[in-house]
């Protein structure tokens, strides 16, 4: 993962100077591997894989090239030899030998289950070949959720015009060499190279899409507004006020409070609410948090206050999400 120092105060004047709040989200893009597949395909074949929502999926063509259909105009991508595409949100899409060949749904076809996670597919005529390794991946962190939901429904790297050209063709061709013939341990290893490989397509595509200037991500980018955010993100049990933002970060309140609605699209206070609930939902999920223990840790005075806010925002209470967490989907 990327090396980032936990300190804020290395200038104590001026903190935000010294800090990456960029960088501090994409630390948070920790994968949590639903399932990996080693494709392998003779033409004509077709693929129709679901709808995963809350999940990324992947897919590194390792040899020959195929077309991939997405979005809502199923406008066909050619994808060849080296070839990383993402599709971020988890939307239903369709891999082919060739625009308008038949495909199969993905459940419907026979696979080899080399483990809980990790399966090979073969499938086609016996044609021409071709080869990839798909993930489908979850966030769990609301930073990441955050920043994934930002993002175009297709990122595509060709790897060898990259300007990371070498070193993401190396993690590739270990990734390829641990799916050929899983070892011990190598699932662990393709699910750390996948994370690599997903947060430098993420961060080859903010390098070179305009869009990756606006909004939370270009509030990232402003030095102020942040570090403001990188505050509230780190330390969510404080009491936040719009003036106890903008003294940290030397802005007059009301400058703060114009520039953080600018960047962000919601007020300061809107945005403390929204990360705290979506903190709230993660460890309800992840660490089994009592509502009792969780008040505290989002400055809330009481459990029944923090009870109230958790319901006005997702209409459910918490408890009710402890007992099911498929109630509410961030």
């Amino acid at each position: 993962m990327i090396n980032m120092s936990n300190s804020i105060t290395d200038n104590p004047d001026m903190p935000w100077k010294s800090t990456d709040p960029l960088g501090e989200a994409l630390h948070f893009l920790h994968m949590s591997g639903v399932f990996y597949t080693r494709s392998e395909f003779t033409a004509p074949w077709g693929l129709a894989l679901p709808a995963f929502p809350g999940c990324l999926m992947f897919h590194v063509v390792t040899s020959g090239q195929c077309w991939l259909e997405v979005g809502e105009d199923n406008a066909p991508h050619l994808l060849q030899t080296g070839d990383l595409v993402l599709v971020p949100h988890g939307e239903g899409h369709q891999l082919l030998s060739k625009p308008g060949t038949e495909a199969a749904k993905l459940f419907d076809l026979p696979r080899k289950q080399v483990s809980d996670r990790y399966e090979i597919l073969q499938h086609g005529q016996g044609g021409d070949i071709t080869n990839l390794l798909c993930g489908t991946v979850r966030f769990d962190h609301p930073a990441a959720k955050e920043l994934i939901g930002l993002l175009p429904n297709l990122i595509r790297v060709k790897t060898w015009q990259s300007t990371h050209m070498e070193w993401i063709q190396s993690t590739l061709r270990l990734m390829i060499s641990e799916a050929k013939e899983l070892q011990p341990g190598g699932e662990t290893i393709i699910t750390r190279l996948a994370d690599i490989l997903v947060i430098q397509t993420i961060r080859s595509w903010m390098a070179e899409d305009p869009q990756a200037q606006k909004g939370w991500l270009g509030a990232l980018q402003d030095k102020q507004i942040g570090y403001a955010i990188l505050l509230i993100q780190r330390e969510p049990a404080r009491t936040w006020t719009v003036a106890t933002l903008a003294e940290e970060v030397a802005m007059s309140r009301s400058a703060f409070a114009a520039r953080f609605k600018e960047l962000v699209g919601e007020s300061p206070m809107q945005y403390i609410t929204r990360w705290r609930m979506n903190q709230a939902i993660a460890w309800l999920k992840h660490e089994n948090l009592s509502v009792s223990e969780l008040a505290p840790r989002l400055s809330y005075q009481s459990e029944a206050a923090f009870s109230r806010a958790f319901k006005r925002f997702f209409g459910v209470s918490p408890g009710a999400v402890r007992r099911d967490s498929d109630l509410v989907h961030l």
